[in-house]
């Protein structure tokens, strides 16, 4: 039974890492209607965080148990990919709503077998993190789109580079992330999608290169990437991955219309401070995504316990977020960006 729109919804985050614990501390003292209820970590270290930054939720090492807990109405999930598909298989089986961080999964087959599950619970919602959507920018640019503003959008340039780590940290990763196109281009993806209107790819390409980090070579991988998607009706997507910047977290997107033009972000400034010395003007630039979407993270999460408690037993057609099938086509059209990488040849979807 759902709950009125005006009790509280009462959340679990499952994974309490560095993005876990931004997720944790918005749920609990950000989010208008959400009680954090529950955390749940198999790490110590990471439980007596929660017991230190959190308002008492009720602590859990096991995923199960946590599923098991009749005083929550949804979970929300920070952990590894690989996890993702059956954790949310089994939160919607336990009857709680499901928020995602991406990816939904690195494998298509996998997606889809957990939108075939969803389909028995359409009261449920089960949201992925995608949360550029929710980014002020990227909002309205997606509002000035609808509005026909820039005409028929039919081009977007899209790119999501991180500030160089010499420590490694995504070297490491690498054995697990899907690869560069699936960690960081698939919100590109999502992006281009959302803007031109959720077209169907119809063929990519991509080509890369290792420019500081030989690490990679041994998964196949790269730290510097490009790739077109085409999609139906002539649409086009023209994506830039990176792992190497000097400057910081830069992402940026611009889409072409028969009428105009739009850019979101080009210039990554952390603040509207300008720096006037013998080397020129600048501004600094966003370290890390985590600062670049904070204001998305958060809004995001609004977004969904504010669908939750106001479209009783509407499921995904309630929501504002990325769907099931949304995260399906952006892992569906990662997958071919990495066949495409690998072998060298375009890939027909």
């Amino acid at each position: 039974m759902m709950k009125p729109a005006t009790e509280r919804l009462r959340i679990g985050v499952v994974g309490l890492g560095r993005l876990g614990k931004r997720h944790a501390e918005n749920l609990a003292y950000r989010v208008r209607g959400a009680t954090l209820a529950a955390a749940c970590s198999p790490l110590e270290a990471e439980l007596a965080w929660a017991r230190d930054a959190l308002p008492e939720p009720r602590l859990y090492a096991d995923y199960a148990d946590l599923l098991a807990d009749p005083q929550l109405d949804a979970v929300w999930l920070v952990t590894p990919s690989s996890l993702h598909a059956q954790q949310i298989v089994d939160a919607l089986r336990a009857g709680k709503h499901v928020f995602c961080e991406k990816p939904l999964s690195l494998d298509v087959a996998e997606c889809e077998r957990v939108l075939a599950e969803a389909v028995r619970y359409p009261h449920l919602q089960a949201t992925i993190g995608f949360m550029r959507r929710f980014d002020p920018s990227y909002r309205d640019a997606f509002d000035k789109i609808a509005a026909g503003q820039i005409g028929r959008p039919f081009l977007v340039r899209s790119q999501t580079t991180d500030k160089n780590d010499n420590d490694g940290f995504f070297v490491r990763f690498a054995a697990t992330s899907g690869g560069i196109f699936l960690d960081c281009t698939v919100h590109d993806i999502d992006v281009a999608r959302w803007l031109l209107g959720k077209p169907r790819a119809t063929r990519v390409f991509a080509a890369g290169t290792i420019a500081l980090h030989e690490g990679l070579r041994e998964f196949g991988d790269v730290d510097n990437g490009v790739a077109i998607c085409e999609f139906e009706g002539g649409k086009l997507a023209m994506f830039y991955a990176s792992r190497t910047q000097a400057h910081g977290n830069d992402t940026h997107s611009e889409v072409v219309g028969t009428a105009g033009a739009l850019t979101i972000g080009r210039n990554p400034r952390a603040n509207r401070v300008e720096i006037y010395d013998a080397t020129g003007i600048r501004n600094e630039c966003t370290p890390n995504f985590f600062d670049r979407f904070e204001d998305a993270f958060l809004h995001e999460a609004r977004a969904f316990v504010a669908s939750v408690q106001n479209a009783p037993g509407k499921g995904d057609a309630a929501q504002s977020g990325a769907t099931l099938a949304d995260a399906l086509e952006a892992t569906r059209i990662g997958v071919a960006l990495r066949e495409s990488l690998q072998s060298g040849e375009a890939v027909t979807l």
